[in-house]
């Protein structure tokens, strides 16, 4: 094999498509990285689904517990993503120098990284879950119940953030696939071990909280067995390098910044949508979930645009990762076009399950309705934001979070102080975040992606 050949092969033995040309096309690499990645982000949500369908056939209580507990568990989750963005960028970037021993090594490094994170993050919830949850103003029965799935969940961490690094190395090696089939799998286990041990051995709520600690590690050695093969494949380390785990943890800080930026625009959205009212604070729920589906459909793209980037750069193929730039933003705008032409269409329907009340449904389709003129310019963020992680230009993107949100809390604020109740106020809360806080990323990311900075 030749240079060029050892760069492009995952450890799943899946090469990058040729065109006649002998050349890879960008388009069919965009879409062979972006579905299966896709089908990964959607496969999570269902360990939640699933959790909840079989939580909710043991009470009220016990299904008050879970939305609470599962709200602090996704968000210590969520914020401990920079794990697969960071290994994504400088895997991809190493194995497009053709060093892919490097790139195997730095992807062993990222699943100790997360390892490490994730005991002791399981300690601390383990410890201070009666304190989040009281916090969070659950009492009694309710408080009881959150505590306990967060208690039998909590071992569960470590193999949720070794998920996530064996998922982020396997992305930079350009390997979506893996991941799909894993998660895929872990959905189906999950769903199983939720009935066995939460209905048929009748250990209700923890029974859930093990099924999915369970289920997270069985996945984890899945995954990290894939990467540890690749890695022994061409002679890179297993053992832990402190060098560089700490060189990993270092690259992440700036994402989790960046990624806490975002967490409090959304927060705070939440807070506004509160204040206008029950009726508002309704449809906002319908909006945002519908939101964050229309999410997982354009970061598929960016998955592959960090994926691509990244093997670009590394091998110090400017034109080609332009290339990638454009036609990936193409692809994230016509999404976003796509996607807010059905949702438009359909938000008048999409809302009837959600709620009987017509208050609540106008409210909803107020919302939607902005949310679908605004997912063309989603589109366009997500990719520049995976371009930019793609190319391991995390300190502008955390320095950029904190701009856009500077930008967003006046607006917010105005909201909370101008807008009228009900379906005016929530489609002007809208307007102020998928409207003026994604335009604010817009203009940031876009400014910096026409730059030369960023292509290092």
């Amino acid at each position: 094999m030749d240079r060029e050949e050892v760069a492009t092969i995952s450890p799943t033995g899946h090469p990058p498509s040729l065109d006649r040309g002998g050349t890879p096309s960008v388009d069919r690499e965009i879409v062979a990285l972006a579905l299966p990645a896709l089908g990964a982000l959607v496969a999570e949500p269902l360990f939640v689904l699933v959790d909840t369908a079989v939580v909710g056939h043991l009470g009220t209580e016990p299904l008050a517990g879970l939305a609470l507990a599962s709200t602090v568990l996704l968000t210590l989750v969520g914020l401990c993503v920079f794990l697969a963005y960071a290994t994504t960028a400088a895997v991809a970037r190493r194995s497009g120098a053709g060093d892919v021993r490097g790139a195997m090594t730095l992807g062993v490094d990222g699943v100790w990284l997360a390892l490490g994170t994730g005991v002791v993050l399981a300690a601390a919830l383990a410890l201070a879950a009666p304190a989040l949850v009281a916090a969070l103003g659950a009492r009694d029965g309710v408080a009881a119940q959150a505590v306990a799935y967060l208690r039998w969940s909590s071992p569960g961490l470590p193999g949720m953030l070794a998920v996530l690094a064996a998922t982020g190395a396997l992305r930079g090696l350009r390997d979506t696939r893996t991941p799909l089939v894993v998660a895929a799998g872990g959905a189906v286990v999950n769903a199983a071990l939720c009935v066995l041990l939460g209905v048929g051995l009748d250990r209700g709520i923890a029974g859930s909280g093990a099924a999915t600690a369970a289920t997270q590690l069985l996945m984890a050695v899945a995954l990290v067995l894939v990467v540890a093969r690749g890695a022994r494949a061409v002679g890179a380390p297993l053992r832990p390098r402190v060098a560089g785990v700490l060189a990993h943890a270092r690259a992440g800080v700036p994402l989790l910044v960046r990624t806490l930026t975002l967490r409090a625009a959304i927060l705070l959205t939440a807070v506004v949508a509160t204040d206008l009212g029950a009726v508002a604070l309704a449809g906002h729920g319908v909006v945002a979930s519908v939101w964050g589906l229309a999410a997982f459909a354009l970061d598929a793209l960016a998955i592959a645009a960090q994926a691509l980037v990244g093997h670009a750069l590394g091998a110090g193929d400017r034109a080609r990762t332009r290339a990638v730039l454009t036609r990936c933003l193409r692809w994230g705008v016509g999404a976003g076009v796509v996607l807010g032409a059905v949702l438009a269409a359909a938000a008048p329907w999409l809302v009837r399950p959600f709620s009987a009340d017509p208050d609540v449904r106008a409210a909803a389709v107020a919302g939607l309705l902005v949310v679908a003129v605004t997912l063309p310019l989603g589109g366009w963020v997500f990719v520049l934001d995976g371009v930019l992680i793609g190319a391991g230009d995390g300190r502008y993107l955390a320095r950029a979070g904190v701009a856009t949100l500077v930008v967003y809390v006046p607006a917010a604020l105005a909201v909370l102080a101008l807008a009228p109740a009900g379906p005016a106020g929530l489609a002007w809360l809208w307007a102020a975040f998928a409207g003026l806080f994604m335009l604010a990323r817009a203009v940031t990311t876009g400014l910096r992606a026409r730059g030369e900075s960023w292509q290092r």
